[in-house]
């Protein structure tokens, strides 16, 4: 297939500055309206006519006027490939000329637009912020997230995830470098370690935990700025789901359940999972063979995605009693679950959790060992 019109446009060409002026024309109007010579995607008159208009086709309408509003007035091309979406903003945020407040508010609009003509509405808006302060843009990618925009589209979850990546720019934190959240000393340890109750923004935060109780890790822009996973270079370009940042995302919304309107830290290093049940049990309450049936669910769980279901069961309980926990290695253990336990049992392995049985067995030590002595 050919390529995209900025994927070839020159700026010193007359007729590329003419084709520019007909993309913005096209700006606010229905796909079909801008000249067919500048699409890639082609369709039929009949089929636009009739009122089908294919996904890749609306997509490619918005990204032409998008590129067209940008490129007005600038000297090079403003398509800059490998740039995403969210390193965009990430650089527009760090430049000076846009508060990083309103930056952060117009990612999460992008992210929860409802459709592709609220998508593009917010994105105009970005674009003009864009070229004002000289940023490109790869806008082959935003081809491909436009197309995928729409919530029954499973690639939805992971464009915005991608986007997500690239704003907190994890891989940067990975690599040992501090990210654009990362502006005072302690801020590159996990949410609940460096967690301050009486911290101005702490019940905003908390909120935000809870609320991605229902979301896929990376996927709620209001905890963009809370993560500290490593991920790869590969898992921030594409957006796919690594294990890291699936268990501690896991782990946050459990914490943010955990720690609402409790004034006590809830997490407690040291405090394992079968310990902190151990002792829910002899606290008298909630009734010995309820936790007992709660907590063989817990070890029985096929999977993390069931385990974190269980624990979110779990973890009302815990906070009822003010029995606090330790987050971290509940993190360690909720990545190891889905580890196989052939690979965990090799030894020198770098940075492999313990497997699903290892992780089994010591909680369950725990609980019934705790359970016998509370003391």
């Amino acid at each position: 297939m050919r390529p995209h019109f900025w994927e070839t446009f020159a700026p010193g060409d007359p007729y590329a500055a003419r084709s520019v002026a007909a993309l913005r024309a096209g700006v606010g109007r229905e796909p079909g309206a801008l000249p067919r010579a500048l699409h890639r995607v082609q369709v039929s008159d009949e089929v636009l006519m009739a009122g089908g208009v294919p996904a890749g086709f609306a997509a490619e309408h918005v990204a032409l006027t998008l590129f067209g509003v940008h490129q007005q007035g600038q000297a090079r091309p403003v398509h800059q490939s490998g740039v995403g979406l969210g390193a965009a903003c990430r650089a527009l945020r760090g430049c000076g000329q846009v508060s990083p407040i309103a930056v952060d508010r117009r990612m999460g609009a992008l992210a929860g637009s409802l459709d592709l003509g609220e998508l593009a509405s917010h994105l105009r808006a970005l674009v003009q912020q864009l070229r004002v302060a000289g940023l490109r843009l790869d806008y082959t990618r935003l081809f491909f997230d436009l197309r995928a925009w729409g919530r029954a589209d499973p690639e939805h979850g992971r464009r915005v995830r991608a986007w997500g990546l690239q704003y907190a720019d994890l891989a940067r934190i990975g690599a040992g470098t501090p990210g654009p959240f990362l502006t005072a000393p302690g801020e590159d340890l996990a949410y609940w370690e460096r967690y301050t109750p009486k911290a101005p923004r702490a019940a905003a935060e908390l909120a935000a935990l809870r609320g991605g109780a229902d979301r896929e890790a990376g996927t709620a822009p209001a905890m963009w700025h809370l993560y500290r996973a490593e991920v790869s270079p590969y898992e921030q370009s594409t957006g796919a789901l690594g294990s890291r940042l699936a268990a501690e995302h896991s782990v946050l919304v459990l914490f943010g359940l955990h720690q609402h309107g409790r004034r006590k830290a809830m997490h407690a290093p040291g405090v394992g999972l079968g310990e902190a049940c151990g002792r829910l049990r002899g606290s008298d309450r909630v009734g010995a063979h309820a936790l007992e049936r709660r907590f063989g669910n817990i070890l029985t769980s096929v999977d993390g995605h069931e385990l974190a279901r269980h624990l979110r069961g779990l973890v009302p309980l815990l906070r009822a009693a003010d029995q606090p926990l330790d987050y971290s290695r509940l993190q360690s253990d909720l990545r190891g679950w889905d580890v196989p336990d052939e690979h965990a049992a090799v030894r020198g392995r770098q940075n492999t959790p313990a497997g699903r049985a290892a992780i089994r067995s010591r909680w369950d030590r725990a609980f019934h060992s705790t359970a016998a002595d509370p003391a």
